[in-house]
């Protein structure tokens, strides 16, 4: 966690947003794995409206998907697929290659099986998502 925060803090220094922004999910995937998922949460909502806000897709996408994965960490299926949805899209419009696109279809599958499984349609993106 201290590298992250010198990470978020180094990349405040230099004024780059679209740095501090990767950092910032850098350090919200240590919070995830600290098990503090509520504030990594929080952390790459802000991420997402940020870089959404300023159309970089390629952050928007790594935030998107790394907030389905806390998601699916707590066991919320529904949104997790409705942020692996959204980063499938995401990466389609960036024009992945077929191996990315391919292995983030495979995460949406999987969090489908397991939404439909625990009795979640899970099939709609929620309000402002992709």
């Amino acid at each position: 966690m201290e590298v992250g925060n010198e990470a978020v803090r180094q990349a405040r220094f230099t004024g780059d947003r679209e740095q501090l922004i990767g950092a910032r999910v850098r350090r919200a995937q240590v919070l995830q794995y600290q098990g503090k998922v509520d504030e990594a949460i929080v952390e790459l909502t802000s991420c997402v409206d940020e870089a959404r806000g300023r159309e970089w897709t390629p952050l928007e996408a790594f935030a998107v998907q790394t907030r389905g994965k806390v998601y699916f960490d707590m066991q919320d299926y529904e949104n997790a697929l409705a942020d692996m949805k959204a980063a499938v899209f995401l990466r389609e419009k960036l024009g992945a290659s077929p191996a990315e696109i391919e292995g983030a279809l495979t995460a949406v599958a999987v969090v489908q099986r397991l939404a439909e499984a625990s009795g979640g349609a899970a099939s709609a993106p929620r309000d402002g998502d992709a």
